[in-house]
């Protein structure tokens, strides 16, 4: 059992009979106090996806969450599911679109490196690789030595998602997009 001093961010955590992971942490250390530092941690239910905010000493005792993690490949959605398949031994995980909606923008049928997460036996949730290769649908004409230039132009993915690319990206291209910060790195 981890301090609250020794968690990091994604990590799960048991607190209430819940299993959560911790998104965010802020260290404070109040003023005139001989305790040590406060942290705040914002939290997500790994079930529900509910947020709840925390504040834990720097000595309170957290259990982690037994979590097991699945490599899987997206396999095809049947409604308000989407349904991945285990690389290794071909079981098949149902997720609800509500469940995994932010991760749904940068998945395709090519998407390698995904992970599902399994609590007790049951997907509960969906981690990304740290960058993704997705086609550009729709964006402005490409401008020729637009290269030079740090200007950008809007582009719509194949998934929905909008981000900022470089002037001498074209329609049809496809492109590696960092996931945490939603950015154009480079050329697939």
């Amino acid at each position: 059992m981890p301090k609250a001093s020794e968690i990091k961010k994604n990590q799960p955590v048991e607190y209430d009979g819940r299993v959560y992971f911790v998104r965010d942490i802020e260290r404070s250390v109040p003023q005139g106090r001989a305790g040590g530092s406060l942290y705040r941690m914002r939290m997500y239910d790994v079930v529900s996806g509910a947020k709840l905010d925390e504040t834990f000493k720097d000595s309170d005792m957290l259990n982690l969450a037994d979590l097991v993690r699945r490599p899987a490949v997206f396999s095809y959605s049947d409604g308000e599911e989407y349904v991945f398949m285990d690389s290794e031994d071909y079981t098949q995980y149902a997720l609800n679109r509500e469940a995994i909606a932010d991760e749904l923008l940068f998945i395709d049928e090519q998407t390698q490196g995904l992970v599902v997460i399994l609590v007790k036996e049951a997907p509960v949730a969906l981690e990304l690789p740290p960058t993704v290769d997705l086609d550009i649908t729709e964006t402005d004409p490409s401008v020729k030595g637009g290269s030079a230039t740090a200007r950008t132009k809007p582009a719509t993915m194949s998934t929905g998602l909008v981000v900022q690319v470089p002037e001498h990206i074209s329609s049809g291209d496809r492109i590696k997009i960092n996931v945490d910060e939603r950015r154009f790195l480079s050329r697939a």
